[in-house]
């Protein structure tokens, strides 16, 4: 017997798994797949909600996935939007965070070409952590309060300061003892303005603005009567007689009154 045809018919070493090809993975539509009791921080990085998935993924027309374990993907994908979307949303709010969640994860999402997943979420959230969240609902709602509260000291203040007879009183009932001061205390806050409110202080600055322009615009003296007429038989139609009797008071005398007949 040849010694070479014995060597030929000799088996050769295993195969290792790992030099195998891949075989492609085409499974059937809707292959299901979960997450239990995964936890994901919330608005507060320190408290956890508890999430739960209930989730499918597809290979759109059984193409082959190149990947071993679409499965891995499917769950990191899920994983990664509900994180996402839960990081806006406290828990104190559960019904709120699982609707935003599951707005986004029951429609189809594709983490690779060919391979979309979606689901279903239900959370859930510790007692200690219910706890906590309404601890520091709680504080925040006091430095709210206590912010809220130097405001209104602050504009209060504002408001005595800038008026140089509310300061008199001011000072006399906070400090009789200490009457000789005022005149430093007047010299010291001088430059201080009263606080308005902003929707006002932007229709003050709009009209402001208009007045320069138009001030800017009456070059000459006639120009300027000529406005005036028109401004005091305007007010003198809208029955406005204190300020029609003030912008009166700029005409020159020897023109006929406001409102009265002309020829």
């Amino acid at each position: 017997m040849s010694l070479f045809a014995r060597r030929r018919g000799a088996p050769g070493p295993p195969t290792s798994p790992h030099d195998m090809p891949a075989a492609p993975i085409t499974p059937e539509a809707g292959t299901p797949f979960t997450l239990s009791d995964e936890h994901l921080p919330s608005r507060i990085p320190t408290l956890r909600f508890t999430i739960s998935v209930n989730g499918t993924w597809t290979l759109a027309n059984h193409t082959p996935l190149e990947h071993h374990a679409p499965n891995t993907i499917a769950r990191n994908h899920i994983r990664e939007h509900a994180a996402r979307i839960l990081r806006r949303h406290t828990i104190l709010a559960i019904p709120a965070a699982q609707d935003a969640v599951n707005a986004v994860i029951g429609r189809r999402l594709s983490p690779q070409p060919g391979l979309t997943v979606s689901g279903t979420a239900a959370l859930t959230v510790s007692d200690t952590d219910h706890a906590l969240a309404q601890e520091h609902l709680r504080h925040a709602q006091r430095g709210d309060l206590e912010r809220e509260e130097i405001r209104r000291r602050i504009t209060f203040l504002r408001n005595v300061l800038s008026d140089p007879a509310q300061l008199t009183v001011w000072w006399i009932d906070q400090y009789p003892e200490r009457l000789t001061e005022l005149a430093q205390v007047q010299e010291a806050v001088r430059a201080v303005t009263p606080s308005h409110d902003s929707e006002q202080a932007t229709v003050e600055d709009e009209v402001a603005w208009f007045v320069d322009q138009l001030l800017a615009e009456m070059r000459t003296p006639q120009q300027r009567e000529v406005f005036l007429r028109a401004l005091t038989q305007t007010l003198h139609a809208l029955g406005s007689t204190g300020l029609q009797n003030a912008a009166a008071r700029w005409l020159p005398s020897s023109r006929p009154d406001p409102g009265a007949d002309t020829p």
